[in-house]
């Protein structure tokens, strides 16, 4: 049901990777050319190109996770008669979240190589949502096995 304490979770947790999708992962300057490099979950942007930089990869990777398991929560939400099946989409979920970060980081050390060496980029909001929607996964799925254990408990009274 909405109104169940896991579902709000689930629901924190959709809003939170769909705001992987438009917040910025990873940003970068350069300040003796002045160029910048911002990561997001669709791609890398350039704020001054300069001769021979390309984007360092297609991070569209990033995007994909996040949308699937923001898909997967919202799904989960309405599995609330089969507690069973919400616990196995809670583990695909989690391994799509585990997915978003890894790649959030492979493509932010990516990135890293494609300016000046010597500097470091920095993280940004939407690197972090990801592991606030891993918190938020475990909570739900710890809801959810505890109402499985209360409807057992009750069974077992009948």
């Amino acid at each position: 049901m909405i109104q169940r304490i896991q579902s709000v979770f689930l629901l924190l947790l959709a809003l939170s990777m769909l705001a992987v999708l438009f917040l910025p992962l990873w940003h970068k300057a350069d300040p003796t050319t002045g160029q910048e490099l911002t990561m997001t979950a669709l791609g890398f942007s350039y704020n001054k190109a300069g001769a021979g930089l390309t984007p360092p990869g297609n991070v569209w990777l990033i995007a994909l996770f996040a949308g699937a398991s923001a898909a997967v929560a919202l799904f989960e939400i309405f599995q609330f008669r089969n507690r069973f099946t919400q616990l196995r989409l809670g583990m695909l979920n989690l391994l799509l979240i585990l997915c978003t970060l890894g790649a959030g980081f492979y493509f932010s050390t990516l990135g890293e190589q494609a300016l000046n060496l010597k500097m470091l980029g920095t993280y940004q909001a939407g690197f972090y949502l990801p592991t606030l929607a891993l918190m938020l996964n475990l909570l739900a799925n710890r809801f959810i096995r505890r109402d499985e254990r209360l409807v057992r408990s009750m069974d077992r009274l009948r």
